[in-house]
Formats: C-alpha cells, sequence, structure tokens
C-alpha cells in the first residue's frame, strides 16, 4: 500500500557502515530527510548523496537530518560512505523490508531478474513521525529536486 503525505511513516531497524542497529526513534524531534537511494558507489547515487553531504550545514541549520537507505549490505555502504566523507547515516536494508513497508521497491533492476533495489525516492517525516513530503521516481537516473526539499524544509521552521 502506498504511503502518503499525512500518513505515519514506518519504522525501521537497519545496520548502520559500524554494524549498529539504528531505528527512526533515535532521530525524533528532527525532521527526517530519508533518502532511499538505487545503489551504492553507482554514479547517479553519488551525485544525490554528494549533494546533501554539501547542503549538511543548511539542512542541519533547518532542523533536519539526512539518512539514507540502500539495500547494499553495510560493507558496501561503509566503502561508499569513506570514499565520499558522508556525514550522514547510511543504513542497508539487505533485506528490503523498510524499502518494502515504504512502498518503493523497484524489482529486476536493469532488467536482471530478482535484482531489487529502491526506487529514488524522498520521504521528508515531520518531527511528530508523519510524512510531510513525499517524492518517488520510477527513472533511477532522475534526481530529486533538492531545492523543494529545502524549502519544505525552510517554510517548517
Amino acid at each position: 500500500m502506498a504511503l502518503n503525505v499525512g500518513d505515519k511513516a514506518p519504522d525501521f531497524e537497519l545496520v548502520d557502515t559500524d554494524l549498529k542497529i539504528r531505528t527512526m526513534d533515535e532521530f525524533k524531534g528532527k525532521k527526517i530527510v530519508l533518502s532511499f537511494f538505487v545503489a551504492a558507489s553507482s554514479p547517479v547515487c553519488e551525485k544525490e548523496l554528494c549533494t546533501f553531504r554539501d547542503s549538511w550545514d543548511e539542512i542541519s541549520q533547518l532542523g533536519a537530518q539526512v539518512i539514507a537507505i540502500s539495500n547494499d549490505g553495510p560493507f558496501a555502504n561503509k566503502a561508499f560512505k569513506e570514499k565520499h566523507n558522508y556525514n550522514f547515516p547510511i543504513l542497508g536494508d539487505y533485506k528490503s523490508k523498510t524499502i518494502r513497508d515504504y512502498d518503493v521497491l523497484m524489482p529486476d533492476l536493469l532488467h536482471i531478474k530478482d535484482y531489487n533495489a529502491a526506487k529514488r525516492s524522498i520521504f521528508i517525516i515531520n518531527e511528530d513521525g508523519v510524512i510531510g513530503y513525499k517524492w518517488v521516481s520510477d527513472d533511477p537516473l532522475i534526481e530529486p529536486n533538492y531545492d523543494e526539499i529545502k524549502n519544505f524544509l525552510t517554510k517548517g521552521n
């Protein structure tokens, strides 16, 4: 079932790049920019997450926390994070449970049977745990509208 603006955001329990289990509860009190990305080290994902990294100060000053999620394992995500000095959590959803909970599963990526990934998507979860913003792309080559994301975060402050 597709999630929409106004719906309660599903919680998650996912492993980070240091093999620590992270949950949405630990980020309560801030807006969460939940960025589902297709694959660690892919060119468009690299550009997207570098854009968030380079906007970190501005996003933080708006009271928000970026969290990136893919179905890559923690070791691939760690190499990706270290290579680009990402300054936010990158979580591995290697069973695609959270990806399914948010209804952003992209089956058969690149026409490879059973190679599932997350659709490139952004959910901004308000401090009360409700989805305030949603953007999902069926095309993994399309990046989100970063100005639209910042404008949403700005209007809430």
